[in-house]
């Protein structure tokens, strides 16, 4: 189960990290207009190195988006940020809807 359509408020633009070159982070072609509850307010995180760190905005989308730590967003106030970290929630065989949850800088 997915999480529901009617649920998914907001709108988000994501460009996928595609990672380094000498001058900077690469990313992918912007996916605009994704689908996405968004929470602006902080709150602790930890990143895949096991650093902990502020998370100024969570976002939650359905479970195919892609969407790698590192990758830039563009949230529904304008406001462009990158993803600290990125959790996938499943639980197969349970009634609960599956979906991505991105921590934001």
């Amino acid at each position: 189960m997915r999480v529901p359509a009617v649920l998914l408020r907001h709108r988000v633009a994501i460009e996928p990290y595609a990672g380094e070159s000498a001058y900077g982070p690469v990313y992918g072609p912007a996916v605009p207009e994704v689908p996405a509850l968004v929470d602006e307010r902080p709150r602790m995180v930890r990143a895949a190195d096991g650093r902990q760190l502020v998370a100024s905005a969570t976002v939650i989308t359905a479970p195919d988006v892609e969407c790698p730590a590192g990758s830039r967003l563009t949230l529904p106030s304008g406001r462009t940020t990158t993803a600290l970290a990125v959790a996938h929630h499943t639980a197969p065989g349970l009634p609960v809807p599956a979906c991505l949850e991105v921590s934001c800088e």
